[in-house]
């Protein structure tokens, strides 16, 4: 544990390199699902049924093998060639969790009653216009706690990136366990401890929109 402690400044970088790919794959998953659920529940049947194909195919494939084809396949067909390996962990995880980001918004969509979207429609909305300013806005108040429960994996499965060069949180601890067999049940609690706080803040954030958006309600 000297060794960690002695370290805790890479420590911090690699907890601060998985709160990185957090965030910006969770913003981009939010919007990519999004995307795809508007697609699932519009009026036209090809973008429909492609939105249901690429839910159904990403989510029956393992996340591991996404980074694969993400960081070897991809390169061979002159895409992401030159790109960091940091981006590259980020699309990885934008492609498999906006699957799930889908499935969690389109279940809100389905929960909003179907004249308030037919009223919008009768009064001059577009679909667009109905989805973001009527149904959307909904969907999104009463799909919270799955929503919730999709991001926290996504913190998670972050740890993938660690056997693809990324320095997250996971590369570091394996790193110090390799230096340091002997306290490798410290190094572990105390890795685990960093991953635990992470998804107690995210818990606690979405209870409390929860909570403030079920007041207003």
């Amino acid at each position: 544990m000297d060794d960690v402690f002695s370290h805790f400044d890479v420590v911090l970088e690699a907890f601060g390199l998985t709160i990185q790919l957090l965030v910006f794959s969770g913003v981009t998953s939010l919007l990519l699902g999004t995307f795809l659920a508007a697609m699932r529940v519009g009026p036209i049947g090809v973008l429909a049924r492609f939105g249901a194909l690429y839910v159904s195919v990403v989510r029956n494939t393992p996340l591991l093998v996404v980074f694969i084809l993400v960081f070897n396949a991809l390169p061979t067909l002159d895409l992401l060639v030159d790109t960091p390996f940091l981006v590259k962990g980020m699309v990885a995880l934008t492609i498999y969790t906006s699957a799930f980001v889908c499935e969690a918004i389109r279940s809100g969509v389905n929960s909003v009653a179907l004249g308030q979207a037919e009223a919008a429609r009768a009064i001059g909305l577009t679909f667009g216009q109905t989805m973001t300013q009527v149904v959307l806005p909904q969907a999104f108040r009463a799909v919270v706690p799955p929503l919730a429960s999709v991001l926290i994996a996504l913190a998670k499965n972050t740890s993938v990136a660690a056997a693809f060069g990324i320095a997250e949180a996971t590369a570091r601890m394996r790193g110090f366990t390799n230096n340091n067999a002997d306290d490798r049940t410290l190094i572990f609690l105390t890795f685990a401890i960093g991953y635990i706080i992470i998804v107690e803040v995210m818990s606690a954030g979405a209870f409390g929109l929860e909570r403030r958006w079920r007041v207003s309600r």
